[in-house]
């Protein structure tokens, strides 16, 4: 029996991942995400690390978000910049750029969290009431606003996209949120360089703090696939028997390729931070048995998925038996095995984590991590018979803080302190947490079978199931019969080849399908079908065979119906 004076262990595990937004034929990109996140997310979240020492949890990079990272860097090291938007910020004379220019100002430079990101600047909320107020009287009138408009937009979406430790601390920034407006290219360029500066740290700063162990760096196949999907279709009615697959029976050397985006997340984790990566949050928490049977081979210590596919695969193997409640079965590990060999599997506590993704970015933070802890305790206090208690809370890294005021600042440092201070919660790492488990010689549940599904409703319907889902899949299965045929042939040098397979392995990432599907608004829509068709024709042209027509037209077009939309999901529905 556990007493109430026992420990819990808390693993926090902080997801950071961006989608490949690169044009691999103009070397351009295509959406400006990775560096917004940089200079906001990932900067925040290390700040917050490095002022919490005592703190320790995972910190999960997907290597094409790493990739990008160090692109943006070497950018500024080369001073040439391929991302139009930051480029537009460093240019002298805005009254001289292109309509198109103009254009993507206009349409990019109020894409943020009104409530937390515009409106609390006076000076940013005018220049949105301005271009309302034209816009009103039709699209011609936006030919009135002048390069100092633009120059103004352009630095305050800047600054509204700084993390909250930069604006505290940084002068340049606290004199240009001062000043207000006319900014001039002086200013601009001002925080132009402080934007290189940022970037180019991030790496260094998550390094810096695996090596002194207070986090523990895990990493997720390199471009970020939907891997029990890529290896088999029908994965999908193991949580959904009714779902309606591709007509294509299966993806063309899926489970080789889903070794391959293994093994090179492990050699950019290698590469990167000196080790290899003892963990792996699989892209979207997806799992399946044919894929944990890939993380032994490949030599991977644990792996997390959600709560959800515990449920579903305790349900499997106790057919017929009510679960019992989650205290008895979610805080624990699971080893799953296969021939002599085993991972242990941890499951995310979706409760805990959608209240830091959805509901307390509503609250004062001091009250939500008041709350927060409060929850752990009374975990701590009805747990029983478990000898090594564990909570996972799982998340991503950065989607969630532009709904929080000052960036989720309050609700992070008050959360770190309270755990800093609780002699009852230790926070930990998930592979600290292991070699306790070997030291004490803790008896680990065997996990007999395991429901394939995804830590969002436990099922891979986001990704698979509905017509522009399932129709983007049939477009890069012809893509890929026609890369493998190629592959085979002479028509290619070595570098060839190797371009064509990096532009195939960002055509499988899972964020594309996430996308599809009449719940997500036409905006966001059209940017991720865009970009998925072009990397579709992207790779056709590095293949020297024709495209098919069927590209040229999108895949899905959005739409109002009721449901969640955006980059997060509740993960039950």
């Amino acid at each position: 029996m556990t007493s109430r004076s026992s420990k819990l262990d808390l693993v926090l595990l902080w997801h950071m991942h961006q989608p490949d937004y690169r044009d691999y034929k103009t070397g351009e990109y295509m959406l400006p995400w990775v560096y917004l996140h940089a200079i906001k997310d990932y900067t925040d979240m290390a700040h917050h690390l490095e002022k919490h020492p005592n703190i320790r949890l995972v910190v999960n990079f997907v290597p094409v978000l790493l990739d990008q990272l160090e692109d943006y860097a070497d950018q500024f090291t080369h001073g040439t910049i391929r991302d139009p938007l930051l480029r537009l910020l460093a240019v002298p004379d805005l009254d001289r750029i292109s309509p198109a220019e103009r254009r993507l100002i206009l349409s990019s430079c109020f894409l943020n969290n009104h409530d937390t990101m515009l409106r609390p600047y006076p000076s940013y909320q005018y220049l949105r009431d301005l271009y309302d107020h034209l816009l009103k009287m039709g699209d011609k009138e936006l030919m009135y606003i002048s390069g100092q408009y633009l120059a103004d937009l352009l630095v305050w979406y800047h600054l509204a996209w700084t993390g909250e430790s930069v604006r505290r601390e940084n002068e340049c920034v606290v004199n240009l949120m001062s000043q207000g407006k006319l900014f001039g290219h002086g200013d601009r360029m001002l925080l132009f360089h402080l934007i290189g500066k940022l970037i180019q740290n991030i790496i260094p700063r998550y390094r810096k703090l695996a090596e002194s162990g207070q986090i523990e760096l895990s990493t997720t196949p390199h471009y970020h696939p939907l891997a029990p999907l890529l290896i088999d279709f029908t994965s999908a009615r193991d949580s959904l028997p009714e779902a309606m697959l591709p007509t294509s029976p299966v993806y063309p050397g899926g489970r080789k390729r889903v070794a391959f985006h293994l093994q090179s997340a492990i050699d950019s984790h290698r590469r990167r931070f000196g080790s290899d990566p003892a963990g792996v949050w699989p892209a979207e928490g997806a799992v399946s048995e044919p894929l944990l049977d890939i993380l032994i081979e490949h030599g991977r210590q644990w792996c997390a998925s959600g709560e959800g596919v515990l449920a579903n695969s305790l349900r499997k193997s106790h057919p017929g038996q009510p679960l019992p409640t989650r205290n008895e079965y979610l805080y624990r590990p699971y080893r799953f095995e296969t021939g002599n060999s085993s991972i242990l599997c941890f499951y995310r506590d979706d409760q805990l984590s959608d209240m830091i993704g959805f509901e307390y970015s509503k609250w004062f933070g001091h009250d939500a991590a008041e709350n927060f802890m409060q929850r752990l305790e009374q975990i701590r206090n009805e747990i029983h018979d478990n000898p090594a208690p564990v909570v996972s809370v799982i998340l991503d890294g950065e989607n969630a803080w532009e709904s929080y005021p000052y960036n989720g600042y309050y609700f992070l440092n008050d959360l770190y302190e309270m755990l800093e201070k609780n002699s009852d919660i230790r926070t930990t790492t998930f592979r600290e947490y292991s070699a306790g488990l070997s030291e004490n010689k803790v008896k680990v549940t065997r996990l007999p079978a395991l429901t394939a599904g995804s830590w969002v409703y436990g099922s891979f319907s986001t990704w698979i199931g509905d017509h522009d889902k399932n129709l983007a899949w049939e477009l890069l299965c012809a893509a890929k019969h026609g890369y493998d045929l190629v592959m085979q042939g002479p028509r290619l040098t070595d570098e060839e080849k190797t371009a064509a397979g990096k532009q195939l392995a960002s055509c499988e990432s899972s964020d594309w399908f996430w996308w599809f599907g009449d719940y997500n608004s036409p905006h966001s829509v059209e940017s991720f079908d865009l970009a998925f068709r072009r990397n579709l024709a992207n790779l056709y042209r590095l293949l020297k065979i024709p495209a098919p027509v069927t590209i040229l037209e999108p895949i899905s077009r959005g739409g109002t119906s009721i449901g969640e939309s955006g980059a997060m999901r509740h993960a039950a529905s």
